[in-house]
């Protein structure tokens, strides 16, 4: 039987890898991380979407220490959470230091009880907010890692590395499920599901993304097809 574990946060990326991996594997399970952050509604979000998708199973881990730890306007409520600026440089303040090596670590521990081959994380260096912990570099490292350190190969997935945003909507299209992941996921840094506040830079990049995608859907989706070996 082939198993995946999901690095599940209810936003359009996780949700999107959720969709793809139910179709490629017997046996799907979703973990969701609580570190205390300011959007605390994707809590919810994900294990409505991980019931209402049909993944065997859900899971949310308890990683608060995070939120003592890394400063972060995502984790600390006095720190404003910036409206998108294309003049912007260095790291956004969204950033938070740790996570994703934290997230993919755990998740692999689970991968290793569930006797799961695969731990599948939407993270995307082609159109990012500029995180270093969502760079291929970074991720392949991190699975070399994790998988000597538990003696058992665990291969991490990420489907969306390559695509921009409006062939990630390709991909929920393709799967049937472009409606779904518009109206009842959480991307938005300020907590507000489908389309969001639309101030932020995760709304930014999901809006521009989805217009883009609208206006050329043909073309996107053979792009899309081809870089994700679906054509």
């Amino acid at each position: 039987m082939k198993r995946a574990v999901v690095v599940f946060s209810g936003g359009q990326d996780s949700t999107t890898c959720l969709i793809q991996a139910l179709q490629q594997y017997d046996e799907v399970h979703c973990v969701t991380f609580d570190y205390g952050q300011r959007h605390r509604e994707e809590i919810d979000v994900a294990a409505a979407l991980a019931h209402k998708l049909g993944a065997r199973a859900h899971k949310v881990l308890d990683v608060t220490l995070l939120n003592e730890l890394a400063v972060s306007s995502l984790t600390r409520d006095n720190i404003p959470v910036p409206a998108f600026n294309p003049d912007a440089s260095g790291l956004p303040s969204t950033f938070v230091p740790g996570r994703n090596i934290l997230f993919l670590t755990l998740a692999s521990i689970y991968a290793y009880q569930v006797e799961a081959e695969a731990v599948i994380t939407g993270v995307c260096e082609t159109d990012f907010s500029g995180y270093p912990d969502c760079r291929d570099e970074f991720v392949k490292a991190l699975n070399h890692a994790v998988s000597l350190g538990m003696a058992r190969e665990v291969r991490f997935e990420t489907p969306l590395m390559w695509l921009d945003k409006a062939e990630t909507w390709a991909l929920a299209d393709y799967w049937q499920q472009l409606p779904l992941v518009r109206a009842e996921t959480l991307t938005c840094y300020n907590g507000i599901k489908g389309d969001g506040c639309g101030e932020c830079a995760a709304c930014h990049l999901r809006a521009r993304g989805l217009a883009e995608y609208q206006a050329g859907a043909s073309a996107i989706m053979a792009a899309m097809k081809q870089k994700s070996g679906l054509a």
